[in-house]
């Protein structure tokens, strides 16, 4: 036996037991006679204290950081106990001890607050999951993990394998392929999701499916994006919306209670798209705090129907003698509470920030809300105090507030409005970690623009259906929306998507649709999306086949269990809560991965390499 008892366990309660320990060394402090080390394992450090007997004998083999240590001994009552650690009143005065494995100097130290930089950390990754920061964050993961399947067990759902090595059907991200040995020239795909495997369990008759699987994609990475990434993926067969709605309520409070023992009561709130893109700026608004943006001119046309129901602007749109108004397609703006005292530095700083390479703006115009009732503007020459109000009215500002306004092309101006107010929803110490806001974002279009490809593509993945009402349009008519020159003239260009966003703080967690499930229907999407029949029937021909053998309602929805994760252990990174993750270039700097292959391999494959 190594261990009758772990490093994390021991109490006053135990003084006198004769126990045995086994663990990393973390520290050794000599005194005089006596030595202290500190014994840590995954549960927790112990003291131990080595008399002059065997401090003797630690001089002809002394004890090293990392060593692996075990120790016998009486737990006895610390003289100096240390209140920050559960096992701060007690010690082990040890009666002997075995080296089981030394280990050489660690490249940074394995502590809280180590030495070590990330690229450091991520090559030894195996040495950074001894700190006890990291192993916090793969318990929070694990209790997350153990949450959401206790809480879908007891709702029924089967937890149902699907394979990893699928047909490449490329949409939306690039797909990882797996070259095939035994079909020469032929190639596996890594999923991106269990997207058609979970549809096809509900034909099977499967009615609650769920997983907690990886998915790969190749896309750029950032902090919120790794190559392989994990879900909570779910589907439930004869369901509408407001079913799956109130299921995965239900889950993710679950998550809060079990997890961070939040009781989340209150009915999750509820917005449209068009509601989050008018009034926060980005589809997934953070809502623990206002500073809603307010819109002083005629929008471009993506919101006509918004914009035909204004009666007014508040500029006065194209008679201001102010060109960087006039001439914009936007102008948008926030009232930032409390802040109308910001000196001038301060609201320069803001304009440089504004004009960095990821916000792309021109310039920054501002207005003082002052409290004695009186405006000040950084364009007071082209406007009156009357006028200054009149804005300032618009975004509810109030005495002491400072109003910022943008101006501009409509979707950068939107984006860097919205990034505008969350930077100072930051600074003003708005976005606390330790309080938590979710929203449903309801009412998708069900077709986007894609920029870089130049032509519309489903917004969410082509088995969205359209809402209820508007399948008949769908049905009705067979225009290919891929090549269309301009949306409003679209005839599928106001089909609402009967799907649904769960966000977080300003973080999209989860996303989910009700499905397509008449082959007729699925036809039509991928027609809109331009896809030939002959094309539809090769690359998803079993889905649509599978539609003919009584396939039920059905939806779903899949969370991001690593960004779930993060947003409850208060970081920005998903990194920090995957035991063995990719750094920013989807390089595993430990296994030094991806690599070459050697000639022998390309051969068995049948493949020629071929670097340009």
């Amino acid at each position: 036996m190594y261990r009758s008892h772990t490093c994390g366990e021991l109490r006053l309660s135990d003084a006198n037991k004769q126990v045995t320990l086994a663990g990393w060394v973390q520290t050794v402090r000599k005194f005089g006679a006596i030595t202290f080390v500190d014994l840590r394992d995954r549960y927790g450090i112990t003291q131990l204290l080595f008399g002059e007997e065997l401090n003797t004998a630690l001089e002809s083999q002394p004890l090293g950081r990392e060593f692996v240590l075990q120790a016998t001994g009486l737990v006895t009552e610390r003289t100096s106990k240390n209140a920050n650690l559960p096992t701060g009143d007690i010690e082990l005065t040890v009666q002997s001890f075995q080296i089981l494995n030394r280990s050489v100097l660690p490249p940074f130290t394995i502590q809280d607050d180590t030495d070590g930089g990330d690229d450091l950390r991520m090559k030894y990754r195996f040495l950074d999951l001894r700190r006890n920061a990291v192993k916090k964050n793969l318990e929070l993961r694990y209790a997350v993990n153990r949450a959401a399947r206790n809480y879908l067990h007891e709702n029924n759902f089967m937890d149902i394998e699907t394979p990893f090595l699928i047909k490449s059907t490329p949409e939306g991200a690039r797909d990882f392929v797996v070259p095939s040995r035994m079909n020469p020239g032929q190639f596996y795909a890594l999923p991106q999701s269990p997207q058609t495997f979970k549809q096809l369990l509900m034909v099977s008759g499967y009615d609650r499916y769920y997983q907690i699987v990886k998915c790969f994609r190749d896309e750029d990475l950032r902090a919120d994006r790794q190559p392989e990434f994990t879900q909570i993926d779910c589907e439930m067969a004869f369901v509408e919306q407001e079913d799956i709605l109130n299921m995965f309520e239900g889950l993710v409070k679950r998550i809060f209670k079990d997890v961070r023992n939040i009781d989340y009561t209150e009915k999750v709130a509820r917005m449209s798209w068009e509601e989050a893109m008018w009034t926060f700026g980005n589809d997934k608004p953070d809502i623990r705090f206002g500073m809603q943006l307010a819109n002083l001119k005629f929008p471009a046309h993506s919101f006509a129907s918004r914009a035909a129901q204004l009666k007014e602007t508040a500029i006065g749109a194209g008679e201001t003698g102010f060109a960087v108004f006039d001439n914009a397609e936007t102008v948008l703006a926030i009232a930032v509470p409390g802040c109308s005292e910001y000196t001038r530095k301060q609201t320069d700083e803001l304009t440089e920030w504004v004009k960095r390479p990821q916000i792309g703006m021109q310039g920054l115009v501002y207005i003082k809300c002052n409290a004695d009732g009186t405006y000040k503007s950084s364009v007071d020459k082209f406007f009156n105090e009357e006028k200054l109000k009149q804005i300032a009215d618009k975004t509810g500002a109030k005495p002491g507030d400072l109003v910022l306004i943008l101006a501009g092309k409509e979707e950068r101006t939107r984006k860097a409005t919205s990034e505008l107010r969350l930077e100072m929803g930051k600074r003003l110490g708005l976005r606390r970690e330790d309080e938590f806001k979710l929203l449903w974002v309801l009412d998708f279009p069900l077709f986007e623009y894609a920029e870089e490809d130049n032509r519309w593509v489903a917004r969410h993945h082509p088995f969205t259906s359209p809402k209820p009402d508007q399948i008949d349009v769908m049905i009705g008519n067979n225009p290919e929306i891929g090549n269309a020159d301009k949306y409003l003239e679209h005839p599928y260009s106001n089909i609402k998507a009967n799907a649904y966003d769960m966000v977080l703080n300003g973080n999209e967690i989860g996303g989910g649709s009700i499905r397509i499930y008449q082959r007729e229907l699925q036809e039509k999407m991928f027609a809109a999306l331009g896809m030939t029949p002959e094309e539809a029937l090769h690359k998803f021909g079993f889905l649509l086949g599978a539609f003919e053998y009584g396939a039920p309602p059905h939806g779903g929805i899949a969370f991001g269990f690593d960004r779930l994760c993060a947003i409850l252990g208060g970081s920005e990174s998903i990194r920090d809560f995957i035991a063995f993750p990719k750094n920013n270039s989807g390089r595993d700097m430990m296994l030094d991965a991806p690599s070459t292959i050697d000639d022998k391999q390309f051969d068995e494959l049948q493949i020629r390499l071929n670097l340009k």
